[in-house]
């Protein structure tokens, strides 16, 4: 397996994390029907929340110090954390890149975790399913939520669990 490591996001990323939020966007709009602006790009608030407020953190995941995908996390400074975004390029998809990613990720903030998918994503719920498997046993819990301000989509499908 190629090095894989997970590294902060700085302001000096900002590039970089933007050119892999409009793919990670590119993707999530098959299933949440969302267009791109005008200009070509996507609303960015998550990306630019993840390198200014305290309470978010943005994450770089390199292959051979190649840019291969992002995590965002919110939630910091409370009890909960969210893996409010994540993202893998299709070239280093199902080779357990991921995997080792959302690791690395989790294991910089123990306590409690929760990440959202969609259920017709089905590569998704295989992923989240086993990352949850992975990190917490058979210690973690699946519910639907409604999506805020999206009455017209399904729930998002909802994974709870303990990094301690």
């Amino acid at each position: 397996m190629p090095d894989i490591f997970v590294r902060p996001a700085s302001t000096a990323d900002r590039s970089v994390v933007e050119r892999l939020w409009l793919m990670f966007r590119h993707d999530l709009s098959e299933y949440d029907k969302v267009l791109p602006d005008n200009d070509g790009t996507f609303y960015a608030e998550r990306p630019r929340a993840a390198l200014a407020d305290a309470d978010w953190a943005a994450y770089l995941l390199t292959i051979d110090a190649r840019p291969a995908g992002l995590a965002l996390v919110r939630g910091l400074t409370g009890p909960k954390r969210v893996l409010n975004s994540f993202f893998v390029v299709r070239g280093a998809r199902r080779t357990g890149v991921g995997l080792c990613a959302v690791q690395q990720v989790v294991a910089m903030h123990p306590g409690s975790w929760e990440v959202a998918f969609q259920d017709a994503n089905a590569g998704a719920v295989r992923f989240w399913r086993r990352v949850a498997t992975e990190i917490a046993g058979e210690a973690w819990t699946e519910e639907r939520r409604p999506v805020p301000h999206r009455p017209d989509l399904p729930p998002d499908v909802w994974i709870s669990f303990d990094r301690r």
